[in-house]
């Protein structure tokens, strides 16, 4: 990151819950970040909400498109006399009002423009709301450079959060346990890197440090590794997942958001159920009622939803940041209709 700015002590002041939770470091490490914000809607908006006021250094508002009305729905920054005029600069103005102590910028050009360079700026990148293909095409420039990427979405009901942190360490600090730790991989992407035991009262603790080995998004949407749970688990798994994936598929295939007819809702079943395979899930998660309810939340915002889904998303970008707590792993499935949220690792 960006060298660390001191922090005042009237932020001090601000700031005072959330340094007695995480610390000073951590907090002066937020102060220092630079964080990019690539495209702007219900998602988004919680997102840019939330870190500002827990107090990054700068945000950045990346968006080329213009408000329309259907923005004004879902989107708490936009109000109906900004139609017409950009959407980053008219959310980044109301962004900034949050929080003076961050810098807050509009970058209103197209993000399909971008360099790999262009992303050397910042410290972390969240995309939002964006086609498959240009996902893959950002992450992999933020991987030229070592940068973290996160993407999500809220659709309807639904959405998902996927993180490629590349390489973390983070540190759990606990009260000591009586089981023995051992240095070393922990899990397929996780490894203990080191111990330290300190007495606090009459109360021992242990600081434990790990690292976090991530994929990206290229070959995570590829993985079957869920295939090697257990029958009864795989049955378990959210029919969210294949469904996501087959609505990404529907648009490369047809080029429309969402299916409108019913031989359009047939055709998102097949391609859902080909996407369970993919996965190395049983089709049985998967039902024609499940897959025709996803597909007609396809391009909608539900603010509660995104609510949710930018909280979360927001909170690991400040456990990242303050390089504490375990960070997702690599992706967040909600589904509303259900009231749950898996993580799964792909």
């Amino acid at each position: 990151m960006a060298e660390e700015r001191l922090i005042s002590a009237e932020e001090i002041a601000l700031y005072d819950r959330q340094i007695r939770l995480w610390g000073i470091a951590a907090q002066t490490r937020m102060r220092a970040a630079n964080v990019l914000l690539v495209n702007i809607g219900a998602l988004s908006n919680e997102i840019a909400k939330n870190i500002v006021l827990a107090g990054v250094g700068s945000l950045t508002v990346l968006d080329s498109e213009t408000v329309t009305a259907l923005d004004l729905g879902g989107q708490f920054f936009l109000e109906e006399s900004d139609i017409g005029s950009n959407k980053a600069e008219v959310a980044s103005l109301r962004i900034q009002k949050l929080n003076p102590r961050v810098d807050v910028s509009a970058d209103s050009s197209n993000f399909r423009g971008k360099t790999a360079e262009y992303y050397t700026k910042f410290d972390i990148i969240v995309a939002t709301e964006l086609e498959v293909k240009d996902l893959v095409s950002i992450n992999g420039m933020c991987r030229q450079y070592s940068k973290p990427f996160y993407a999500g979405a809220s659709i309807g009901l639904y959405g998902y959060i996927f993180a490629d942190l590349i390489k973390h360490t983070f540190s759990i600090e606990r009260e000591k346990s009586n089981i023995s730790i051992k240095l070393g991989p922990e899990s397929s992407t996780r490894t203990i890197l080191d111990v330290i035991v300190k007495k606090e009262g009459p109360k021992l603790k242990e600081i434990v440090t790990k690292q976090e080995t991530y994929k990206p998004l290229s070959e995570s949407v590829q993985s079957d590794n869920l295939s090697k749970l257990r029958p009864r688990s795989m049955m378990k798994v959210s029919p969210v997942l294949p469904a996501i994936k087959a609505m990404w598929k529907f648009h490369e295939d047809t080029g429309s958001q969402r299916p409108t007819t019913e031989s359009d809702l047939v055709k998102f079943h097949d391609l859902a159920l080909d996407a369970c395979r993919d996965l190395g899930l049983p089709v049985g998660i998967l039902s024609p009622e499940f897959t025709t309810s996803f597909a007609r939340n396809i391009g909608t915002e539900l603010s509660p939803v995104a609510a949710i889904l930018g909280g979360v998303l927001a909170q690991d970008i400040l456990n990242y940041l303050g390089q504490r707590e375990q960070p997702i792993q690599n992706w967040v499935i909600f589904d509303g209709a259900s009231s749950e949220a898996p993580i799964y690792c792909l």
